[in-house]
């Protein structure tokens, strides 16, 4: 499958590496990029096709991904002439209606939100195809994102929204954690290095557990919680401060937002 790439930024690079690690030929690969620096990183790297803009080579694949910041999606897209390859955005927050519309009518296009776990191949990517799109290119789609993860996919456009607050924010939620959960351990005596590995490793642990586990988190939880016991003691802070409902309104307006930032760029 001959794949171009317009922007070669880090997700395009993850893209680009898993793909090679899963037996693509780079010499099916080719990315448009501005960046000199970039361009001679990916070259290096993966010996894929580059050019500082859209050439036969790009515009010519099977599979156009659209992997730039959204406030330069469309001067991209306008470099291109599109026949029937399809079209696979990256770019948060626009929607089909705004792609298809700065193509001139095109509707080939799947719209993709990945997230930055993908630079290590553990990412998560939901997507949503335009009813246009086939089965066959669905598959074409997804073979791309699991180059570097899990993918799933949504019924209706705007559940983007809430994969948006959910996963593709979700990282940072976790770091957070990993923040707090280290800084109290340091607090409470660990020497600094040793809370940060503690930290890292129990939600490395816990996450691994709860994806190849048959049972609900809920349960896994309860599992560690006994009766009258420390894990117990913290769970009950949580709920005395009402955490769960604190953190479902951080969420929801993560997803708002991520609404609101779709709308603003589709008045261009």
């Amino acid at each position: 499958m001959r794949i171009g790439f317009l922007g070669g930024g880090n997700m395009a690079s993850a893209l680009i590496g898993g793909l090679i690690a899963k037996g693509a030929d780079a010499a099916s690969l080719s990315v448009a990029e501005v960046s000199a620096a970039a361009r001679e990183r990916l070259a290096a790297r993966y010996r894929v096709h580059v050019t500082s803009a859209p050439d036969a080579a790009v515009q010519g694949c099977e599979v156009l991904v659209l992997a730039v910041k959204p406030q330069d999606a469309k001067p991209a897209l306008g470099s291109v002439r599109v026949g029937n390859q399809l079209v696979l955005s990256i770019a948060a927050g626009l929607t089909i209606a705004t792609l298809s519309r700065w193509l001139g009518g095109y509707r080939k296009i799947v719209r993709c939100m990945p997230n930055t776990p993908s630079l290590v191949g553990a990412g998560i990517a939901a997507l949503y195809a335009h009813p246009e799109v086939s089965a066959q290119e669905r598959g074409k789609a997804e073979t791309v994102l699991r180059a570097v993860g899990e993918a799933v996919w949504v019924g209706e456009e705007r559940l983007l929204d809430p994969v948006t607050a959910v996963s593709a924010s979700g990282p940072a939620y976790v770091f957070w954690f990993i923040e707090q959960l280290a800084a109290t351990a340091e607090k409470l005596g660990l020497e600094r290095a040793t809370a940060m590995k503690l930290a890292v490793h129990t939600v490395l642990g816990a996450a691994k557990l709860a994806a190849q586990s048959d049972e609900a988190p809920a349960s896994l939880r309860k599992n560690v919680t006994s009766k009258g016991g420390t894990t117990e003691a913290a769970l009950k802070v949580f709920e005395e401060e009402r955490l769960a409902e604190r953190f479902a309104r951080a969420i929801d307006a993560a997803s708002r937002r991520a609404a609101e930032l779709g709308h603003d760029l589709e008045k261009d």
